[in-house]
C-alpha cells in the first residue's frame, strides 16, 4: 500500500485521498498482482481502448467524448516513469472526473 500511496503522490495534483488509493488497490488487487497487468502501456492502443471501455465507461460510468484525451493526457504526465502503475493511472483519471468516492 505504502508504494501505490507514494507512487501517486509523485503525479497527484490535489492532496490525495489515501481511502481512494486503499479501495483502488483493494478493488484491483488481482491484477496488479500479475506483471503483465500492473501496468500500462500507453504505446499499445489496445491497452488505451481497454482503460476506456473498462475502467473509464464500465466501472466509473462516464460517456464524455474527451475520454480518448484524458487517457492520453495522464500518459504524457507519466511519461517520465517507463512502468506506468495501473493503480496511479486509474487514481489520475478517477480524480480528473471527481469519481475518487467511488472507491472509499
Amino acid at each position: 500500500m505504502a508504494d501505490h500511496l507514494a507512487d501517486v503522490k509523485k503525479y497527484a495534483k490535489k492532496p490525495v485521498n489515501e481511502a481512494a488509493v486503499a479501495g483502488l488497490a483493494k478493488t484491483y488487487r488481482l491484477v496488479l498482482s500479475k506483471s503483465d497487468t500492473q501496468y500500462v502501456a500507453c504505446s499499445d492502443p489496445q491497452e488505451r481502448e481497454r482503460v476506456r471501455e473498462n475502467f473509464l465507461k464500465k466501472k466509473l460510468g462516464l460517456s464524455a467524448d474527451d475520454l480518448d484525451a484524458a487517457i492520453e493526457e495522464t500518459c504524457k504526465a507519466m511519461k517520465d516513469d517507463r512502468t506506468k502503475s495501473r493503480l496511479t493511472f486509474y487514481y489520475l483519471l478517477a480524480e480528473r472526473y471527481g469519481k475518487l468516492d467511488a472507491f472509499v
